[in-house]
Formats: C-alpha cells, structure tokens, sequence
C-alpha cells in the first residue's frame, strides 16, 4: 500500500479515531450523540420559541416574494416540487432542442398543478401554476377536456419552446436566490444592501474538479482573483466583520486523492499557501471546503500543515467546514479544537449537514463496501448537527 500511496505520516490518537469511525456501524454512532444533542428543559424551550419566530417570519416573507412563495407552494415532498426540480435541474445540462422539449412533456404533463391553483397567497404563484396547468394539458395528450381546442391547437404549436423559455426565466429567477452572482463583483455589489443589515457573507466559487493541470491553474487564478476583490471590498472590516473565501481543493489539483498524498503536499500545498497568505494580506477569512468523505483525512492533512506554516502564525483566518452527515463529524471537531489549541490559531469552523449524499451512498455500493460514511437517514443527520454544534 506504501509504494501506491506514499509513505504514511504518524496519526494522532485523535487522528486514529477518526479513521477508525469512516464506516462505523449505525447503531453504534446514534447512542452518544442522541446524548450530547440533548438541551436542558429550559434550553429546548427557548429554542423552539426561537425556532417558530424565525420560521414564521421567513413564511411571512417568502409569501409576499416570488420565487420563495413557489418553492413553499411546490415543496420537494410533492410529486409536482420533485418534478419541477428534477426538469429545472436537468434542462441546464441538456444541450439540443428535441431532447429538451421530450424531457419537458416527460415531467409536466403527468402533474396534478390543477390542485395548487389558488393555494397561495402570492399572485405571481397562481399565476405559474394556471401556466403550468395550461402546459400540462397541452403536453399531454390532446383529447383531454378542460381546454377549447381552439387554444390547444394555438400554443401547441409552440407549447415546448413556450414552456422552455418559460422554465429558463423561472429558473433563472430562482438561482438568484442562490447564486449571488455570475463574477465576484456582481456578487459584491449585490450582498452591499444585507451586508449594511448586518449579514456576513462567505464567498465560494462555484465549479467542479479540476481534471486537468490547467483546470487546476484557471481555478487557483479564478481564486487569487477573487481573494483581491473580497479584500478590496471588505476594507479592513476583519476575519469575523468582513466577507470570506471558500476555496475547494480538488478545484486546486487534478490528483486530488489519498493515493496521490505525496504529489498533493509537494504541488497543492504551496498554492494553498499562497492563496491563504493573500487572504492573511487582506485579513480576510479562508475556510477550506468540504469534499467527498474519502478526501476528509488529506484535507486534515493540509489543514494541519496550514495551521503549523510559520508565515501564518497569529492570524485567526484559517477556516474548515465539516459535514454533519459523516460519522466522523464529532472527532473531526474533536480534532480540530486540539488542533487550534496546538497551532495557537483560532480555527474558523463552519459545520454543514453535507451535500453528496447520494453519491456517498451509490459509491459505497458500487465498491461493495459493508457500511457508508454517511447516515443512510436525515434524521441520523439532524441529531449528529445538533450534537457536533
């Protein structure tokens, strides 16, 4: 194993732990952390008055917006939300007309949208929804009653490329909620109205991994670029006041494996260093991105020497995020405190529940593994967030 991956480096007792947890069984995690997500009567009583406030005030808002009052119309827990996601999701990879108009016909037509009309109180949301009821009869088949045939015949000559503009705007409408920005300085300029609120933003540059030495030099120029823009603008607010960076490591290297451990320290390293002693210049944060679960303990690995590199040292910018869905999650914290305490840093740490859920569960059975590093179920999630934070 050795002449594959490289020399292995001496693990802590910390470090021993969470690898021994990677593919831990179920039953076996749940017991602690059900205890340590427990709150004193006085604490869960607080908190869920908190909790309703903030829910009923976010309901409160996403009814007069636009978008927001539609995801709540069409949740996920619906035939309709699944299938309005799965068509949003699936039209921005396909490239060719007829594929996507198949696709369209595919995922409208069997909804019941009928049963949504007039169930929100946002006039733009009935508005989508008789829209989607229209669409969905026209794509399905046309004997259906319901319409004058009159209006079929004169949109359903143009039904699909209707609707694929239509879902285009609605999407494009939508990831406004979620993507800040198409470059850094829309996104900067966007976040200027909350930021004066009092929201503080970390900036992540969305992208997949690099597969390619050049992949990996366009991203760590995209990155540098950035770490010049956020600090500019952050005017030096400070780590905890102004704005921050999440860089993705895989993004930085097209070996980004365990098995390739000595190339990543000899070549990946140094652009991290990089990238964070610029973001030390502007005292801005640099929180270092959740990966896949088989690339958490080589991120450790750098986040170690990142925290120990003496060109650092005083600075309290180095950030980590760790996946609450992982069974690992509480000894990486674990970790991570010693670590801190260690290095004489302040470890920023931003705890997530994780995002490649289904790709974690599909790897594990594809490699015929007995266990996965992650919960098979969100509720497991939940109580391992609350307990790790």
């Amino acid at each position: 194993m050795n002449r594959i991956a490289g020399p292995t480096q001496p693990r802590s007792a910390l470090r021993a732990v969470i690898t021994a947890a990677y593919r831990r069984p179920e039953p076996d995690c749940l017991p602690p952390l059900v205890a340590a997500a427990t709150l004193p009567e006085p604490v869960i009583t607080q908190t869920q008055a908190l909790a309703a406030r903030l829910v009923e005030t976010l309901r409160a808002k996403g009814t007069r917006g636009t978008v927001e009052g539609l995801v709540r119309e069409y949740a996920l827990s619906s035939h309709e939300g699944v299938a309005l996601m799965c068509l949003a999701e699936a039209l921005l990879r396909i490239p060719d007309t007829a594929t996507r108009d198949a696709l369209i016909r595919d995922k409208i037509a069997p909804g019941d949208w009928h049963a949504h009309v007039g169930h929100s109180p946002s006039p733009f949301v009935n508005a989508a929804t008789w829209g989607l009821v229209v669409t969905g009869k026209l794509t399905a088949t046309t004997g259906q009653a319901g319409l004058g045939a009159a209006l079929t015949r004169l949109i359903a000559r143009g039904g699909e490329p209707l609707i694929r503009r239509g879902v285009d705007l609605a999407m494009r409408m939508m990831g406004e909620q979620f993507v800040t920005g198409q470059t850094i300085q829309e996104a900067l300029q966007r976040s200027r109205r909350l930021e004066a609120r009092g929201y503080r933003y970390s900036y992540d540059m969305l992208g997949e991994a690099a597969l390619t030495a050049s992949d990996a030099s366009r991203y760590g120029a995209a990155y540098e670029h950035a770490i010049h823009a956020i600090g500019t603008a952050s005017a030096g607010r400070g780590v905890l006041e102004g704005p921050g960076i999440s860089i993705k490591l895989s993004a930085l290297h097209p070996r980004y494996a365990r098995a390739q451990r000595a190339r990543v320290m000899n070549e990946l390293y140094p652009v991290l260093r990089e990238l964070t002693l610029l973001a030390r210049r502007y005292d801005i944060g640099l929180n270092i991105d959740a990966e896949e679960a088989d690339r958490l303990e080589l991120s450790l690995d750098l986040l170690e020497r990142l925290c120990f590199e003496p060109a650092l040292a005083g600075w309290n910018g180095i950030g980590f995020v760790i996946q609450a869905y992982q069974k690992r999650c509480p000894f990486v914290v674990d970790f991570i405190v010693d670590l801190a305490r260690r290095s004489s840093h302040r470890v920023m740490v931003r705890l997530v529940k994780g995002a490649y859920w289904d790709s974690e569960i599909k790897r594990a059975q594809v490699d015929g593994l007995e266990g996965y590093p992650v919960y098979t179920r969100k509720a497991h999630t939940d109580v391992s967030y609350l307990a790790c934070a």
